[in-house]
């Protein structure tokens, strides 16, 4: 049977460069590889074919002599048909790690040690604006998982100590010919520690860990945010056998407030003002964040909506020394419950209203009567 052309076989043309060669036997190696089509026979067939049309094109004297003298350059066992070359070992270690998604996780050297670094730990913790405004220190009671005082973490009882995984010989891997390939895996004994305990500790069960509760203290930085992050490094758990701990992850959470809107550091205020105040103009208290009183100076014929700003009234910058502002917006409130008097003077009042004092209501009614007059027009003239 005669053989493919080389440049057939991997999909490309003569002219191609060595990246657009490694791509495509990338590309096709990857398609057709045994593991990944178990029983098929063509795929290994094929897969057995690129490999040497590989091995011949990459190699650029190899690639020079086919060019010229086509498989016969070849038949007298000059060819790189047979084996794999240590290029295509390279080569096709980044296809393993494709097929397989191993990186460089399954180059793992050195003997283990039994030492694993501790989990982080995360807790929520909820403030009130006052709190994020001022800053404070803040006392926490965790329960969480502490090295072993009776075995100082090793997890052996005293007077002995962890033993070399024999399966695994302290690696924490073995490994396993699959194929072309040497695949490693976590030691079923030692689970990945190189070590076994023979004679485990008492107090800890051979885990090296307690679980104890502890308190901390924790700084509130005044300007804190919802959703802030605070890490406290090396309070997290334990390490196994020794290992370094984790850490400590507090996550801020900021309460409602019943008078103000947070948007970053500016505050937003809703005061309602009488009609009254609003028509002759006045001046109001607003409490502020910092615990004093401001005024606000409301003009006369203030409307609902209007808003007034007061600078430095808002909260603190994480970190800085600026503050926002605070936004008042005030909300004109219609009269209820009104007396016999009450009602008389405010009809009275309305009887003497014009468009001066009325302006809004009375460009909207003049806005109205144009439309329905426009309406009127328009039904007229298609009669």
């Amino acid at each position: 049977m005669s053989k493919r052309d080389y440049y057939e076989v991997l999909g490309v043309t003569r002219t191609c460069t060595e990246v657009e060669l490694k791509g495509a036997f990338r590309k096709l190696a990857m398609q057709h590889h045994p593991d990944r089509n178990p029983g098929d026979s063509e795929c290994e067939h094929k897969f057995r074919e690129l490999n040497e049309a590989y091995e011949v094109l990459k190699d650029g004297d190899k690639r020079a002599a086919y060019d010229r003298f086509g498989h016969a350059a070849f038949e007298q066992g000059g060819g790189g048909q047979h084996g794999f070359g240590a290029d295509f070992a390279s080569t096709f270690s980044d296809i393993f790690e494709d097929l397989f998604g191993m990186g460089g996780q399954r180059r793992g050297g050195g003997r283990g040690t039994g030492r694993e670094r501790g989990s982080d730990l995360r807790y929520n913790m909820e403030i009130s604006l006052e709190e994020a405004f001022e800053g404070k220190e803040a006392q926490l009671r965790i329960p969480t998982s502490v090295t072993c005082e009776v075995c100082s973490g090793s997890g052996a009882k005293a007077g002995s100590k962890p033993k070399t995984c024999a399966t695994c010989g302290g690696a924490g891997k073995v490994r396993h010919a699959q194929g072309f390939f040497t695949l490693e895996r976590t030691c079923p004994s030692c689970h990945g520690r190189g070590q076994v305990i023979d004679n485990p500790c008492d107090a800890c069960s051979g885990a090296g860990r307690v679980t104890r509760e502890r308190m901390l203290s924790v700084n509130i930085p005044a300007g804190v945010e919802d959703g802030t992050r605070i890490r406290l490094a090396g309070e997290g758990e334990a390490g196994v056998r020794g290992g370094p701990p984790g850490d400590l992850y507090i996550f801020l959470s900021l309460q409602p407030h019943e008078l103000y809107q947070r948007d970053g550091a500016d505050l937003h205020c809703r005061v309602p003002i009488s009609m009254v105040t609003a028509a002759l103009g006045g001046e109001v208290a607003v409490p502020a964040i910092d615990g004093s009183e401001a005024k606000v100076k409301i003009p006369a014929g203030t409307q609902t909506g209007g808003q007034f700003r007061l600078a430095g009234k808002g909260m603190p910058v994480l970190r800085s020394k600026q503050l926002g502002d605070m936004y008042v917006q005030v909300a004109v409130e219609t009269p209820q419950k009104l007396t016999k008097r009450q009602r008389e003077l405010l009809a009275e009042f309305d009887k003497l209203s014009s468009e001066q004092t009325q302006p809004e209501s009375s460009g909207f009614l003049s806005q109205v009567k144009a439309f329905l007059g426009t309406l009127r027009n328009q039904s007229s003239n298609t009669e």
